[in-house]
């Protein structure tokens, strides 16, 4: 089972990603994460990828194209994998489908998470975490029963960038280059639209439920 997992930022795609993971054991696989393991693993690749990272500029194309062959190749994801921030542009999902024909494989599914971006402004502008240990809650959703983290008495505070404009920002971004993935995979007949307004339990439930019923 090969899956790309979509969603805008606070939609709570990284939750449900590790939720799948559980569920049908197969690998979660990160842009941070490749580049990481190939900066370690000292591949050709891999050090061009740290020369970019560390002079501050993007990763080309070509080198993370290159990384993600390597990686999809790897004995891990003989049985499925979940993709998580590739492919961010329409050229990089003409080479995934190329990489995954050279592997005999293809995207079972494309799992698109939807919040509203009033919704998620109001979930980044409300979110509040524990200097302590990290504990996340949310003014209104997941409050804390006092003025202190529940887990340890850590201090709360609020991220820099959980705030409305930036939320605004990040949003604009994400929405004007992913609108294209989102055609792209729709004429593809791969792609599913989840509603992540949803409890959290109940977004697995239909993000599974659309997986059992597919069809490799």
């Amino acid at each position: 089972m090969q899956l790309l997992m979509m969603g805008p930022p606070g939609a709570g795609k990284g939750t449900q990603a590790a939720k799948l993971v559980k569920q049908f054991k197969i690998p979660q696989i990160s842009t941070g994460d490749m580049f990481r393991a190939a900066v370690k693993e000292g591949t050709e690749l891999g050090k061009q990828a740290k020369a970019c990272m560390e002079a501050g500029k993007l990763v080309p194309d070509e080198v993370t194209i290159g990384i993600v062959r390597e990686r999809l190749a790897k004995d891990d994801c003989k049985g499925g994998f979940i993709l998580d921030g590739f492919p961010r542009t329409v050229e990089q999902a003409d080479a995934l489908t190329k990489i995954l024909n050279e592997l005999g494989k293809k995207l079972t599914r494309v799992l698109n998470i939807h919040v509203p971006a009033e919704d998620l402004i109001e979930r980044a502008v409300g979110r509040r975490i524990c200097k302590k240990c990290g504990a996340t809650y949310h003014v209104k959703f997941n409050p804390p029963k006092g003025a202190n983290c529940d887990e340890c008495g850590g201090e709360l505070y609020q991220r820099g960038d959980d705030n409305e404009e930036t939320m605004k920002n990040r949003l604009g971004v994400y929405e004007a280059s992913t609108r294209p993935l989102i055609d792209y995979y729709k004429i593809a007949g791969v792609y599913t639209e989840i509603d992540g307004r949803q409890p959290i339990d109940k977004v697995t439930e239909d993000l599974v439920n659309v997986l059992s019923s597919v069809k490799e």
